[in-house]
Protein backbone atom coordinates (compact mmCIF):
# COMPACT_ATOMS: atom_id res chain seq x y z
CA UNK A 1 0.00 0.00 0.00
CA UNK A 2 0.95 3.81 -0.69
CA UNK A 3 2.60 5.06 2.28
CA UNK A 4 5.35 7.55 3.39
CA UNK A 5 8.44 4.51 3.18
CA UNK A 6 11.40 7.41 3.19
CA UNK A 7 13.02 9.07 5.75
CA UNK A 8 12.11 8.21 8.89
CA UNK A 9 9.65 10.51 10.81
CA UNK A 10 7.65 10.43 14.33
CA UNK A 11 4.30 9.31 14.09
CA UNK A 12 1.94 10.47 16.50
CA UNK A 13 -0.94 8.34 18.01
CA UNK A 14 -3.60 10.31 16.22
CA UNK A 15 -1.99 9.41 12.68
CA UNK A 16 -1.38 6.16 13.78
CA UNK A 17 -5.16 5.86 14.66
CA UNK A 18 -5.67 7.42 11.45
CA UNK A 19 -3.70 4.40 9.47
CA UNK A 20 -6.03 1.71 10.91
CA UNK A 21 -8.52 2.81 10.16
CA UNK A 22 -8.19 3.53 6.81
CA UNK A 23 -6.65 -0.21 6.50
CA UNK A 24 -10.08 -1.36 8.04
CA UNK A 25 -12.23 -0.10 5.87
CA UNK A 26 -10.40 0.74 2.62
CA UNK A 27 -10.83 -2.10 -0.01
CA UNK A 28 -7.60 -2.69 -1.53
CA UNK A 29 -8.42 -5.62 -3.84
CA UNK A 30 -7.98 -7.31 -6.86
CA UNK A 31 -4.78 -8.53 -5.25
CA UNK A 32 -1.58 -6.92 -4.12
CA UNK A 33 0.78 -5.07 -5.92
CA UNK A 34 3.18 -6.47 -7.89
CA UNK A 35 7.01 -5.40 -7.54
CA UNK A 36 6.38 -3.09 -10.54
CA UNK A 37 3.63 -1.39 -8.69
CA UNK A 38 5.23 -1.43 -5.80
CA UNK A 39 8.57 0.44 -7.08
CA UNK A 40 6.03 3.34 -8.02
CA UNK A 41 4.68 3.50 -4.73
CA UNK A 42 7.81 3.68 -3.09
CA UNK A 43 9.74 6.51 -5.31
CA UNK A 44 10.48 9.39 -4.20
CA UNK A 45 11.51 11.71 -7.11
CA UNK A 46 9.83 14.94 -7.79
CA UNK A 47 8.49 13.20 -11.22
CA UNK A 48 7.49 9.53 -11.53
CA UNK A 49 6.69 7.70 -14.72
CA UNK A 50 4.84 4.31 -14.54
CA UNK A 51 3.94 2.43 -17.80
CA UNK A 52 5.10 1.00 -21.20
CA UNK A 53 3.16 -1.91 -22.64
CA UNK A 54 -0.48 -1.32 -22.42
CA UNK A 55 -2.10 -3.54 -19.65
CA UNK A 56 0.36 -3.05 -16.57
CA UNK A 57 -1.88 -1.96 -14.08
CA UNK A 58 -1.29 1.26 -14.36
CA UNK A 59 -4.26 3.01 -13.10
CA UNK A 60 -4.77 0.55 -10.44
CA UNK A 61 -1.82 1.77 -9.22
CA UNK A 62 -3.19 5.73 -9.63
CA UNK A 63 -5.57 4.93 -7.73
CA UNK A 64 -4.18 2.81 -5.05
CA UNK A 65 -0.88 5.18 -4.55
CA UNK A 66 -3.24 8.50 -4.30
CA UNK A 67 -6.08 6.87 -1.69
CA UNK A 68 -3.33 5.78 0.20
CA UNK A 69 -1.55 8.28 0.15
CA UNK A 70 -4.70 10.58 1.63
CA UNK A 71 -5.15 8.54 4.28
CA UNK A 72 -1.51 8.05 5.80
CA UNK A 73 -0.66 11.81 5.12
CA UNK A 74 -3.07 14.23 7.02
CA UNK A 75 -4.22 17.20 5.05
CA UNK A 76 -2.01 16.40 2.01
CA UNK A 77 -4.11 17.95 -1.36
CA UNK A 78 -4.32 15.15 -4.23
CA UNK A 79 -4.85 15.57 -7.84
CA UNK A 80 -6.05 12.69 -10.49
CA UNK A 81 -6.13 14.10 -14.07
CA UNK A 82 -7.30 12.46 -16.74
CA UNK A 83 -7.91 13.91 -20.51
CA UNK A 84 -11.97 14.03 -20.61
CA UNK A 85 -14.61 13.49 -17.98
CA UNK A 86 -16.44 10.32 -18.42
CA UNK A 87 -12.68 8.64 -19.00
CA UNK A 88 -12.14 9.90 -15.45
CA UNK A 89 -16.00 8.72 -13.95
CA UNK A 90 -14.70 5.08 -15.42
CA UNK A 91 -11.65 4.55 -14.06
CA UNK A 92 -11.39 6.43 -10.99
CA UNK A 93 -13.97 8.19 -9.25
CA UNK A 94 -16.93 4.74 -9.19
CA UNK A 95 -13.68 2.62 -8.44
CA UNK A 96 -12.35 4.92 -5.36
CA UNK A 97 -16.39 5.58 -4.29
CA UNK A 98 -16.29 1.84 -4.12
CA UNK A 99 -12.91 1.38 -2.36
CA UNK A 100 -13.32 3.97 0.34
CA UNK A 101 -16.14 3.46 3.29
CA UNK A 102 -18.11 6.55 3.65
CA UNK A 103 -17.20 6.57 7.62
CA UNK A 104 -14.11 7.84 5.86
CA UNK A 105 -13.93 9.72 2.61
CA UNK A 106 -17.29 11.97 1.46
CA UNK A 107 -17.06 12.62 -2.40
CA UNK A 108 -18.83 15.81 -3.49
CA UNK A 109 -20.10 15.96 -6.95
CA UNK A 110 -20.54 18.91 -7.46
CA UNK A 111 -17.10 20.36 -6.74
CA UNK A 112 -15.60 16.28 -7.78
CA UNK A 113 -13.05 16.66 -4.54
CA UNK A 114 -13.23 13.58 -1.79
CA UNK A 115 -12.70 15.07 1.51
CA UNK A 116 -11.53 12.27 3.94
CA UNK A 117 -11.87 12.60 7.87
CA UNK A 118 -7.96 13.49 8.55
CA UNK A 119 -8.48 16.40 6.38
CA UNK A 120 -6.94 15.39 3.04
CA UNK A 121 -8.51 15.56 -0.16
CA UNK A 122 -8.27 14.19 -3.84
CA UNK A 123 -10.26 16.37 -6.73
CA UNK A 124 -10.83 14.87 -9.84
CA UNK A 125 -9.97 16.63 -12.86
CA UNK A 126 -10.09 16.16 -16.70
CA UNK A 127 -8.39 18.73 -19.35
CA UNK A 128 -10.11 20.52 -22.00
CA UNK A 129 -7.65 22.53 -22.94
CA UNK A 130 -6.83 26.38 -23.19
CA UNK A 131 -9.69 27.20 -20.64
CA UNK A 132 -8.58 24.37 -18.71
CA UNK A 133 -6.10 26.81 -17.48
CA UNK A 134 -8.32 29.52 -15.90
CA UNK A 135 -9.90 26.54 -14.23
CA UNK A 136 -6.82 25.16 -12.35
CA UNK A 137 -5.21 28.60 -11.87
CA UNK A 138 -3.98 29.36 -8.56
CA UNK A 139 -4.97 25.42 -7.31
CA UNK A 140 -1.90 24.11 -5.13
CA UNK A 141 -1.56 20.14 -4.72
CA UNK A 142 1.02 18.12 -2.79
CA UNK A 143 0.66 15.27 -5.36
CA UNK A 144 -0.73 15.38 -9.17
CA UNK A 145 -1.57 12.57 -10.85
CA UNK A 146 -1.82 12.55 -14.81
CA UNK A 147 -3.53 9.27 -15.78
CA UNK A 148 -2.45 8.80 -19.69
CA UNK A 149 -0.11 11.24 -19.61
CA UNK A 150 0.28 11.04 -23.64
CA UNK A 151 -3.18 12.10 -23.94
CA UNK A 152 -1.58 15.49 -22.98
CA UNK A 153 0.35 18.25 -24.70
CA UNK A 154 3.69 19.38 -23.30
CA UNK A 155 2.11 22.78 -22.47
CA UNK A 156 -1.03 21.80 -19.94
CA UNK A 157 1.87 18.70 -18.58
CA UNK A 158 3.71 22.64 -17.76
CA UNK A 159 1.16 24.44 -16.57
CA UNK A 160 -0.09 21.73 -14.23
CA UNK A 161 3.53 21.25 -12.87
CA UNK A 162 2.66 25.27 -11.40
CA UNK A 163 0.21 23.83 -9.28
CA UNK A 164 2.79 21.55 -6.82
CA UNK A 165 2.76 24.20 -4.18
CA UNK A 166 1.89 24.98 -0.74
CA UNK A 167 2.78 25.22 2.58
CA UNK A 168 1.97 21.92 3.42
CA UNK A 169 5.16 19.48 5.05
CA UNK A 170 4.53 17.48 1.91
CA UNK A 171 7.46 16.64 -0.61
CA UNK A 172 5.82 17.75 -3.96
CA UNK A 173 5.40 15.01 -6.31
CA UNK A 174 3.76 14.43 -9.99
CA UNK A 175 3.09 10.95 -11.02
CA UNK A 176 2.28 9.87 -14.29
CA UNK A 177 1.13 6.50 -16.35
CA UNK A 178 1.60 6.28 -19.94
CA UNK A 179 1.71 4.29 -23.21
CA UNK A 180 3.49 5.15 -26.60
CA UNK A 181 1.60 6.87 -29.07
CA UNK A 182 -0.62 10.48 -28.71
CA UNK A 183 -0.37 13.66 -28.51
CA UNK A 184 1.58 13.71 -25.51
CA UNK A 185 4.42 10.87 -26.84
CA UNK A 186 6.79 13.08 -27.53
CA UNK A 187 7.64 15.43 -24.63
CA UNK A 188 6.85 11.98 -22.35
CA UNK A 189 9.62 10.19 -24.44
CA UNK A 190 11.81 12.68 -24.24
CA UNK A 191 12.01 12.96 -20.41
CA UNK A 192 11.05 9.83 -19.44
CA UNK A 193 12.64 7.27 -21.91
CA UNK A 194 15.61 9.11 -24.10
CA UNK A 195 16.41 11.08 -20.42
CA UNK A 196 16.79 14.24 -22.52
CA UNK A 197 17.16 16.87 -20.34
CA UNK A 198 16.95 21.19 -21.25
CA UNK A 199 20.02 22.49 -20.04
CA UNK A 200 19.97 26.53 -22.11
CA UNK A 201 23.43 28.11 -20.42
CA UNK A 202 21.42 31.17 -21.70
CA UNK A 203 18.27 30.23 -18.82
CA UNK A 204 20.02 28.29 -16.16
CA UNK A 205 16.21 28.82 -14.39
CA UNK A 206 14.89 26.31 -17.08
CA UNK A 207 17.17 23.31 -16.71
CA UNK A 208 15.80 20.34 -16.23
CA UNK A 209 17.81 18.22 -13.32
CA UNK A 210 17.76 14.19 -14.66
CA UNK A 211 18.10 13.03 -10.87
CA UNK A 212 14.32 14.40 -10.69
CA UNK A 213 12.78 12.02 -12.58
CA UNK A 214 11.98 8.35 -12.54
CA UNK A 215 10.56 5.95 -14.55
CA UNK A 216 8.93 2.26 -14.19
CA UNK A 217 9.14 0.17 -17.23
CA UNK A 218 5.75 -1.99 -17.08
CA UNK A 219 4.73 -4.88 -19.19
CA UNK A 220 1.21 -6.90 -19.31
CA UNK A 221 3.52 -10.29 -17.51
CA UNK A 222 3.81 -7.80 -14.55
CA UNK A 223 0.08 -7.61 -13.85
CA UNK A 224 -0.48 -10.88 -12.60
CA UNK A 225 -4.42 -10.19 -12.13
CA UNK A 226 -5.45 -9.48 -15.53
CA UNK A 227 -3.64 -12.34 -17.06
CA UNK A 228 -5.72 -14.45 -14.51
CA UNK A 229 -8.61 -12.93 -14.72
CA UNK A 230 -8.10 -12.17 -18.92
CA UNK A 231 -6.20 -14.79 -20.43
CA UNK A 232 -6.92 -13.90 -23.98
CA UNK A 233 -5.10 -10.17 -23.46
CA UNK A 234 -1.75 -11.04 -24.23
CA UNK A 235 -3.40 -13.14 -28.18
CA UNK A 236 -5.40 -9.91 -28.51
CA UNK A 237 -2.12 -7.15 -28.06
CA UNK A 238 -0.33 -9.65 -31.07
CA UNK A 239 -2.53 -9.68 -33.66
CA UNK A 240 -2.43 -5.73 -33.64
CA UNK A 241 -0.26 -4.18 -36.72
CA UNK A 242 3.26 -4.29 -36.21
CA UNK A 243 3.86 -0.80 -35.29
CA UNK A 244 1.33 -1.11 -32.79
CA UNK A 245 1.73 -4.03 -31.31
CA UNK A 246 5.66 -3.12 -30.90
CA UNK A 247 4.40 -0.32 -28.82
CA UNK A 248 0.98 -1.85 -26.81
CA UNK A 249 2.36 -5.06 -26.49
CA UNK A 250 6.21 -4.32 -25.80
CA UNK A 251 6.36 -0.69 -24.38
CA UNK A 252 8.28 -0.11 -27.46
CA UNK A 253 8.29 3.99 -27.96
CA UNK A 254 10.03 3.92 -31.36
CA UNK A 255 7.11 2.02 -32.61
CA UNK A 256 4.51 4.48 -32.84
CA UNK A 257 4.78 8.30 -33.09
CA UNK A 258 0.94 8.58 -32.58
CA UNK A 259 1.01 11.56 -35.03
CA UNK A 260 -0.93 12.59 -38.42
CA UNK A 261 2.52 13.38 -40.23
CA UNK A 262 4.36 10.21 -39.94
CA UNK A 263 6.61 11.85 -42.75
CA UNK A 264 7.63 14.61 -41.37
CA UNK A 265 11.07 14.09 -40.17
CA UNK A 266 12.93 17.08 -38.85
CA UNK A 267 16.51 16.05 -40.67
CA UNK A 268 14.07 15.80 -43.76
CA UNK A 269 12.05 18.24 -43.63
CA UNK A 270 13.43 21.63 -41.53
CA UNK A 271 16.74 22.98 -42.37
CA UNK A 272 18.83 26.16 -40.91
CA UNK A 273 17.47 29.95 -41.89
CA UNK A 274 18.92 31.37 -45.16
CA UNK A 275 18.51 34.82 -47.23
CA UNK A 276 15.55 34.31 -49.33
CA UNK A 277 16.24 35.32 -53.05
CA UNK A 278 14.59 37.98 -54.23
CA UNK A 279 12.72 36.90 -56.82
CA UNK A 280 11.20 33.47 -54.91
CA UNK A 281 7.46 34.41 -54.56
CA UNK A 282 6.31 35.10 -51.67
CA UNK A 283 3.04 34.44 -49.49
CA UNK A 284 1.61 34.69 -45.89
CA UNK A 285 -0.92 32.13 -44.21
CA UNK A 286 -3.40 33.35 -41.52
CA UNK A 287 -5.27 31.21 -38.57
CA UNK A 288 -7.24 34.10 -36.72
CA UNK A 289 -9.15 33.58 -33.76
CA UNK A 290 -9.21 35.75 -30.44
CA UNK A 291 -7.33 32.52 -28.68
CA UNK A 292 -4.72 32.46 -31.57
CA UNK A 293 -2.99 34.15 -34.06
CA UNK A 294 -0.83 31.94 -36.38
CA UNK A 295 0.66 33.71 -39.17
CA UNK A 296 3.53 31.90 -41.68
CA UNK A 297 5.56 33.31 -44.63
CA UNK A 298 6.40 31.35 -47.25
CA UNK A 299 8.26 31.67 -50.55
CA UNK A 300 8.48 29.37 -53.10
CA UNK A 301 11.63 29.18 -55.59
CA UNK A 302 12.32 27.94 -58.94
CA UNK A 303 11.53 24.62 -58.79
CA UNK A 304 8.21 25.11 -56.80
CA UNK A 305 9.63 23.97 -53.68
CA UNK A 306 7.52 25.86 -50.85
CA UNK A 307 9.89 27.05 -47.73
CA UNK A 308 8.19 28.11 -44.55
CA UNK A 309 10.71 31.02 -43.64
CA UNK A 310 9.07 32.69 -40.52
CA UNK A 311 6.34 32.32 -38.03
CA UNK A 312 4.41 34.64 -36.12
CA UNK A 313 2.24 33.17 -33.36
CA UNK A 314 0.14 35.26 -30.12
CA UNK A 315 -2.86 34.64 -28.47
CA UNK A 316 -5.69 36.97 -27.33
CA UNK A 317 -5.36 39.61 -30.34
CA UNK A 318 -8.10 41.54 -31.84
CA UNK A 319 -7.80 42.13 -35.56
CA UNK A 320 -6.37 45.77 -34.88
CA UNK A 321 -3.28 44.58 -33.21
CA UNK A 322 -3.43 41.03 -35.61
CA UNK A 323 -3.07 42.85 -38.23
CA UNK A 324 -0.41 45.41 -36.84
CA UNK A 325 2.38 42.39 -35.66
CA UNK A 326 1.66 41.04 -39.47
CA UNK A 327 3.02 44.38 -41.12
CA UNK A 328 5.35 44.82 -38.50
CA UNK A 329 7.30 41.64 -38.83
CA UNK A 330 6.66 41.95 -43.12
CA UNK A 331 10.08 43.39 -43.90
CA UNK A 332 10.36 46.79 -46.08
CA UNK A 333 9.88 45.87 -49.50
CA UNK A 334 9.22 42.41 -48.88
CA UNK A 335 6.59 41.69 -51.88
CA UNK A 336 3.59 39.54 -50.71
CA UNK A 337 1.74 37.74 -53.62
CA UNK A 338 -1.24 36.59 -51.58
CA UNK A 339 -2.68 36.24 -47.93
CA UNK A 340 -4.29 33.06 -47.59
CA UNK A 341 -7.03 33.28 -44.42
CA UNK A 342 -9.95 31.06 -43.05
CA UNK A 343 -13.48 31.63 -45.08
CA UNK A 344 -14.93 32.30 -41.36
CA UNK A 345 -13.06 35.22 -41.66
CA UNK A 346 -15.48 36.44 -44.31
CA UNK A 347 -18.83 36.25 -41.55
CA UNK A 348 -20.54 39.80 -40.89
CA UNK A 349 -20.07 40.90 -37.19
CA UNK A 350 -23.46 41.45 -35.44
CA UNK A 351 -22.15 44.27 -33.70
CA UNK A 352 -20.42 45.79 -36.28
CA UNK A 353 -22.06 45.25 -39.13
CA UNK A 354 -18.43 44.25 -40.68
CA UNK A 355 -16.54 41.15 -41.84
CA UNK A 356 -12.79 40.47 -39.64
CA UNK A 357 -11.91 40.42 -43.63
CA UNK A 358 -12.80 44.14 -44.24
CA UNK A 359 -11.30 45.12 -41.11
CA UNK A 360 -7.74 43.56 -41.84
CA UNK A 361 -7.98 45.18 -44.96
CA UNK A 362 -8.30 48.70 -43.30
CA UNK A 363 -6.08 47.83 -41.74
CA UNK A 364 -3.42 47.00 -44.54
CA UNK A 365 -4.07 43.34 -44.54
CA UNK A 366 -5.67 42.32 -47.63
CA UNK A 367 -6.76 38.84 -47.46
CA UNK A 368 -7.65 35.87 -49.38
CA UNK A 369 -10.12 33.65 -48.75
CA UNK A 370 -8.91 30.03 -48.84
CA UNK A 371 -10.55 26.59 -49.17
CA UNK A 372 -11.60 25.14 -46.00
CA UNK A 373 -11.80 21.60 -47.44
CA UNK A 374 -10.18 19.87 -43.89
CA UNK A 375 -9.13 16.62 -45.67
CA UNK A 376 -7.78 18.41 -49.39
CA UNK A 377 -6.17 20.56 -47.17
CA UNK A 378 -4.46 18.21 -44.55
CA UNK A 379 -3.44 16.17 -47.83
CA UNK A 380 -2.05 18.51 -49.58
CA UNK A 381 0.47 19.31 -46.98
CA UNK A 382 1.36 15.57 -46.72
CA UNK A 383 1.50 15.87 -50.86
CA UNK A 384 4.05 18.66 -50.50
CA UNK A 385 5.94 16.76 -47.35
CA UNK A 386 6.28 13.67 -50.27
CA UNK A 387 9.91 14.45 -52.54
CA UNK A 388 10.55 15.87 -55.48
CA UNK A 389 12.47 14.49 -58.66
CA UNK A 390 15.54 15.97 -56.56
CA UNK A 391 14.71 13.77 -53.43
CA UNK A 392 13.94 16.98 -51.67
CA UNK A 393 10.21 17.32 -49.97
CA UNK A 394 8.38 19.84 -51.59
CA UNK A 395 7.94 21.46 -48.38
CA UNK A 396 10.50 22.88 -46.15
CA UNK A 397 10.47 24.70 -42.84
CA UNK A 398 13.11 26.97 -40.97
CA UNK A 399 14.12 25.79 -37.99
CA UNK A 400 13.25 28.66 -36.62
CA UNK A 401 9.63 27.79 -37.22
CA UNK A 402 9.74 26.05 -33.69
CA UNK A 403 5.45 25.89 -33.20
CA UNK A 404 4.56 24.82 -36.47
CA UNK A 405 7.64 21.89 -36.20
CA UNK A 406 6.00 20.88 -32.79
CA UNK A 407 2.88 21.28 -34.08
CA UNK A 408 3.33 18.71 -37.52
CA UNK A 409 4.65 16.34 -34.91
CA UNK A 410 2.24 16.21 -32.56
CA UNK A 411 -1.21 16.43 -33.70
CA UNK A 412 -3.06 13.58 -33.97
CA UNK A 413 -5.40 11.70 -36.42
CA UNK A 414 -8.73 12.26 -36.43
CA UNK A 415 -10.70 9.37 -34.45
CA UNK A 416 -13.79 9.17 -36.08
CA UNK A 417 -12.14 10.20 -39.91
CA UNK A 418 -8.54 9.03 -40.12
CA UNK A 419 -7.89 11.16 -43.06
CA UNK A 420 -8.55 14.53 -40.89
CA UNK A 421 -6.50 15.96 -38.31
CA UNK A 422 -8.09 15.79 -34.69
CA UNK A 423 -9.77 19.04 -33.73
CA UNK A 424 -7.97 18.43 -30.28
CA UNK A 425 -6.23 19.72 -28.88
CA UNK A 426 -7.50 22.45 -29.86
CA UNK A 427 -4.22 24.65 -29.21
CA UNK A 428 -2.19 22.24 -31.86
CA UNK A 429 -4.45 22.91 -34.66
CA UNK A 430 -3.90 26.77 -35.44
CA UNK A 431 -0.52 26.78 -37.16
CA UNK A 432 -1.04 23.41 -38.69
CA UNK A 433 -4.53 24.97 -39.83
CA UNK A 434 -2.74 28.04 -41.38
CA UNK A 435 -0.11 25.98 -43.21
CA UNK A 436 -3.33 23.89 -44.59
CA UNK A 437 -4.97 27.36 -46.37
CA UNK A 438 -1.83 28.10 -48.09
CA UNK A 439 -1.10 24.38 -49.38
CA UNK A 440 -4.53 23.89 -50.42
CA UNK A 441 -4.69 27.65 -51.92
CA UNK A 442 -0.80 27.63 -53.85
CA UNK A 443 -1.29 27.39 -57.13
CA UNK A 444 1.81 29.46 -58.59
CA UNK A 445 6.04 28.31 -58.78
CA UNK A 446 8.57 31.03 -58.31
CA UNK A 447 8.74 32.09 -61.55
CA UNK A 448 5.12 33.03 -62.26
CA UNK A 449 3.54 36.50 -62.24
CA UNK A 450 1.70 36.75 -58.85
CA UNK A 451 -0.68 39.15 -60.90
CA UNK A 452 -2.03 36.21 -62.93
CA UNK A 453 -4.23 35.17 -60.26
CA UNK A 454 -6.59 37.64 -60.61
CA UNK A 455 -6.41 37.71 -64.06
CA UNK A 456 -9.93 37.07 -64.36
CA UNK A 457 -11.15 36.92 -60.90
CA UNK A 458 -15.16 36.28 -60.89
CA UNK A 459 -14.14 32.59 -62.00
CA UNK A 460 -11.59 32.16 -59.22
CA UNK A 461 -14.44 32.15 -56.47
CA UNK A 462 -17.14 30.11 -57.42
CA UNK A 463 -19.27 32.70 -59.60
CA UNK A 464 -18.87 35.22 -56.48
CA UNK A 465 -17.75 38.59 -57.63
CA UNK A 466 -14.36 39.66 -56.81
CA UNK A 467 -15.71 42.39 -54.52
CA UNK A 468 -17.94 40.08 -52.78
CA UNK A 469 -15.43 37.13 -52.41
CA UNK A 470 -13.13 40.16 -50.85
CA UNK A 471 -15.12 42.51 -48.92
CA UNK A 472 -18.29 40.40 -48.38
CA UNK A 473 -20.15 43.12 -50.91
CA UNK A 474 -19.53 46.21 -53.02
CA UNK A 475 -16.32 48.10 -51.14
CA UNK A 476 -18.00 51.42 -49.54
CA UNK A 477 -16.04 54.71 -48.71
CA UNK A 478 -16.03 53.86 -44.69
CA UNK A 479 -14.00 50.89 -45.47
CA UNK A 480 -10.58 53.40 -45.67
CA UNK A 481 -11.88 55.50 -42.86
CA UNK A 482 -11.56 52.93 -40.31
CA UNK A 483 -9.03 53.86 -37.44
CA UNK A 484 -6.59 50.74 -36.66
CA UNK A 485 -3.85 52.53 -35.87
Amino acid sequence: MAGRRGRPRAVDATEADNRQRGKAQVSWSPGEANPKQRAFFEARTPFIGYGGAKGGGKTWAVRTKAVGGAIANPGIRILIMRRTYPELEENHIQPILRMVDPKIGQYNGSTRVMYFFNGSTIKFGHWSGDQSELEYQGLEFDWIFIDEATQFTERSFNYLKGCLRGTTPYQKRMYITCNPGGVGHRWVKRLFIDRDYIHDPDNPEGWENPEDYTFIAATVEDNKELLKSSPGYIQMLAQMPENVRRAYRYGDWDALGGNYFPEFRLDTHTCAPFQIPAHWTRYRSIDYGLDMLAVYWIAVDEQGRSWVYREYTRERLIVQDAARGILDRTLPGEQIAATFAPPDLWSTQKDTGRTMAEIFLTCGVNLLKASNNRVQGHMMIKDLMAPMKDGKPALMVFNTCKQLINDLRDIQADEDNPNDCAKEPHELTHTVDSLRYYCVSRTLDGTSDPSSMMDDPDDEFDGESYESFVFGGEPRPDFFHFGCF
